[in-house]
């Protein structure tokens, strides 16, 4: 039996306050971890996900990704471009998919997930497989509210889930307003 080893490349993107391990496979990023969590949070997840991976650092090949994030905290990208690699059931990629048609700046709840993947009884299972989305911020699972209108659980933490909903907003504002001047 053939074991595939690879190698899952991370680097801690640190930006402004933003402090986020990321990691990345020979196929694209595939792990964007929650704002100042331990190391032990990424090399648990790739014990699960990757366990015949050897877990390296290496800043000059995550460099790509961190830019882009770093546009993105600047308000300077609305979408990524990057390369992701992002490794679930087909009903997780369904609804990571949608979350990435999710327009910068705005917000959708489980229930339109659901609708838009098809699913519309499955707003509990949206709301797990949001959950163990990998890629926080990359795949915007923080634009997904309660129906209520309600912050919900977010990976990262909901003062993160804010902190990111705050900025597109702000951003948004800005944009508008410079459009109208």
């Amino acid at each position: 039996m053939k074991i595939n080893h690879s190698t899952i490349s991370w680097t801690l993107l640190h930006h402004d306050q933003w402090n986020v391990y990321i990691a990345a496979s020979e196929h694209g990023l595939c792990y964007v971890g929650s704002q100042n969590k331990p190391f032990d949070e990424l090399a648990d997840w790739v014990k699960v996900k990757y366990p015949a991976s050897e877990l390296v650092q290496d800043d000059a090949k995550l460099q790509p990704f961190a830019a882009e994030l770093v546009e993105y905290f600047q308000g300077a990208r609305t979408r990524f471009e990057m390369a992701m690699d992002y490794k679930g059931t087909a009903f997780q990629n369904a609804v990571w998919n949608a979350l990435c048609q999710i327009p910068y700046g705005q917000i959708f709840t489980y229930s339109d997930i659901a609708s838009q993947i098809g699913k519309p009884a499955a707003v509990r299972a949206v709301g797990a497989a949001i959950g163990a989305n990998p890629l926080l911020i990359t795949v915007p699972c923080h634009r997904v509210i309660g129906k209520s209108g309600a912050l919900t659980g977010y990976r990262g933490g909901l003062d993160m889930k804010t902190r990111l909903l705050e900025l597109e907003r702000e951003d948004v504002s800005l944009r508008e307003t410079m459009e109208y001047a």
